[in-house]
C-alpha cells in the first residue's frame, strides 16, 4: 500500500483533551472503519479508545484488552448514536504476525463495527483497503517526535501522569480517508 493520503499532528496537554479529540473523531466513524493505534506504553492509546467509544455511543467501561486480545463494546440504543456501529477493541501487543491476527477472526465484525487495534502496525493493514493510523507520543525524553526526542526508545512505565503533554499524529490511508475528518482540519503542523 502506498503512503498516507494526508497527515495531521495535534498536541494535547491533558488526558481530557486526548479523550475529547477521540470523542469528536468517534462521532464521524462508520461501520467498517479500521483504526491502528501505536505509541509507547502509557502514551494514551486506551484513553483515546475510551474517547472513541464515547463518540460512537457504545457501552462505557473500555479498558485495555491486553489479556483477552479482543473486547466488543456494543452500541447503546439510548446513546448518542442509536443504531450506530459497535466498537471492537483489539490489543495486538502479544501477536507477532498478520496470520495471528487472522486467527482471531476480525473479518466477522469488520463490516458492522469500528475496529481499533492497539499495537497493530504491520499486522492488520491487510484487513481493509482503508485505515486511519493514530500514533500517540508522550513528551518523555524532552520533546516531540522529530524534535530530537527519543519517545520511541523510551520505556517509561510511570503511566500515572495522564496530564503530561502528548503528540497525536493522524495518517489517512485508502479511499475512505481520502480527506482528513473535519475536526483535524484545524491542525497546522505536519499537514500534507
Amino acid at each position: 500500500m502506498s503512503g498516507p493520503q494526508w497527515e495531521r499532528t495535534l498536541r494535547v496537554t491533558t488526558a481530557e483533551q486526548t479523550h475529547a479529540v477521540a470523542a469528536a473523531l468517534g462521532g464521524v466513524l462508520e461501520a467498517g472503519d479500521l483504526l491502528v493505534l501505536s505509541g509507547e506504553l502509557g502514551a494514551g492509546k486506551t484513553t483515546f479508545t475510551q474517547g472513541l467509544g464515547e463518540g460512537l455511543g457504545v457501552r462505557a467501561g473500555i479498558i485495555s484488552p491486553t489479556f483477552v486480545l479482543v473486547r466488543i463494546h456494543p452500541n447503546l440504543p439510548d446513546g448518542p448514536r442509536p443504531g450506530g456501529p459497535d466498537l471492537v477493541h483489539v490489543d495486538a501487543y502479544r501477536l507477532e504476525s498478520s496470520a495471528e491476527i487472522d486467527d482471531i477472526d476480525l473479518e466477522n465484525t469488520m463490516d458492522t463495527a469500528v475496529t481499533v487495534v492497539e499495537w497493530g502496525r504491520d499486522r492488520v493493514e491487510h484487513l481493509s483497503a482503508s485505515r486511519l493510523d493514530v500514533e500517540l507520543h508522550r513528551a518523555v525524553g524532552g520533546g516531540a517526535p522529530g524534535a530530537g526526542a527519543t519517545t520511541d526508545a523510551v520505556l517509561d512505565f510511570d503511566t500515572e501522569d495522564d496530564d503530561e503533554p502528548r503528540t497525536i499524529i493522524f495518517r489517512g490511508f485508502g479511499p475512505r480517508w481520502a480527506e482528513a475528518p473535519p475536526m483535524l482540519e484545524t491542525s497546522q503542523e505536519g499537514d500534507r
